[in-house]
């Protein structure tokens, strides 16, 4: 096991995340690459000082180019704005880094094609940060799908609600900001349509209505001055997909009392599937043509069967945590640099593909009209 060296650019809740996942990832997933974590990098000295020694990076600095310029950085973790991920990442590829980035890649697909295009061309592993669909019993539910155990697709609803934008005294941020691309539809959104993607594949039209609900909010914290709001704090989609079925997608950052409502319910001729990351251990499983007096849904309950649950935990029903599927996505990605090939979960092509839904979604809201994704 050689050690790969990791930089983060960013102390916030998903910095926080990856450097957990990186100090996990070897020690669950023993493999070829044993990722060190070098250096962090923030504006906040504060924060960047408790997130060095809290983790044991060996260094931090407050310009993220010297982390990128780091020859003991062999990995770039991207943890930043929006706003931000475009500069980072192309700095990080032309450097010959390996890139994590996190979600949404991007604040539209033409900045995401790029990106996507350089780390093709420089040969770099790259990963954005779809943990979710890491979920042992969501790989199982495309499983099932793709063996033909539900028959026919004929519908999906899909949905990503939580409550931290609700407040409307909350104030404005770079969340609401045009300049980082859409609000709720890319934040939320991009989790369910990626989700949606990788259960059903891809979505080829869609008929989108994007509402602002809160239409201003305090210019900064404790300010009594206002200032609009132009972005989205639902979004409410009809797609159709390739296979041939359609479906629905809603998100909401106002959902109030919601804090992690992202489920779909997937309906085919044989059977369906029903599942909520508010109870992400378990999926819901009914087989059509039952005896009618059992009649209902079977839960299934995530345990060692249920690959890489094991890595965990030996005993079933214990249950796995956020923290743990993004510990899965990073060693999927340390295990597909070592293998030198594209990793199991989006890439940056895919999350190229997530963002043309995204910036389809925002053109079909404004020209109330269907249109197809290009």
């Amino acid at each position: 096991m050689r050690d790969i060296g990791v930089g983060i650019i960013g102390t916030g809740f998903m910095g926080q995340s990856h450097a957990l996942a990186y100090r996990a990832a070897a020690g669950i997933y023993p493999g070829s690459l044993n990722p060190v974590l070098v250096a962090i990098a923030d504006i906040n000295e504060d924060a960047l000082e408790r997130a060095r020694a809290q983790y044991g990076f060996n260094r931090s600095t407050t310009d993220w180019t010297a982390l990128v310029a780091d020859p003991d950085v062999e990995i770039v973790s991207i943890t930043t704005p929006n706003t931000l991920h475009r500069e980072q990442a192309l700095a990080a590829i032309a450097a010959g880094k390996h890139v994590h980035c996190e979600k949404p890649i991007a604040p539209n697909a033409a900045d995401a094609l790029v990106m996507m295009k350089a780390a093709e061309a420089a040969g770099v592993t790259t990963q954005v940060g779809y943990n979710y669909i890491k979920n042992p019993l969501l790989k199982l539910a495309r499983q099932m799908i793709e063996s033909g155990e539900l028959g026919e697709i004929t519908s999906f609803r899909g949905i990503h609600a939580e409550d931290y934008m609700a407040d409307p005294q909350l104030p404005y941020s770079w969340r609401f900001d045009p300049a980082g691309g859409a609000g709720v539809i890319a934040d939320l959104g991009s989790h369910i349509v990626g989700m949606a993607r990788f259960l059903l594949g891809p979505i080829t039209d869609l008929n989108a209505d994007l509402e602002t609900v809160i239409r201003q909010r305090p210019s900064a914290p404790g300010a009594t001055t206002m200032r609009a709001v132009e972005l989205d704090d639902i979004a409410r989609l009809t797609v159709q997909f390739a296979r041939g079925c359609k479906g629905s997608i809603e998100a909401s950052w106002v959902a109030t009392g919601r804090k992690m409502q992202l489920g779909f319910e997937l309906v085919g001729s044989k059977g369906s599937l029903s599942f909520t990351q508010e109870r992400f251990n378990e999926l819901l499983y009914f087989k059509a043509g039952n005896d009618p007096r059992f009649s209902g849904y079977q839960r299934i309950e995530a345990g060692p069967q249920h690959d890489p649950y094991g890595h965990f935990c030996k005993a079933p029903g214990h249950q796995l945590g956020f923290n743990d599927l993004k510990t899965i996505e990073v060693a999927e990605f340390l295990q597909a640099i070592a293998r030198g090939e594209a990793p199991s979960g989006p890439d940056f092509r895919e999350a190229w593909e997530i963002q043309k839904v995204i910036d389809t979604a925002v053109l079909s809201s404004k020209e109330r009209c269907w249109m197809s994704v290009p």
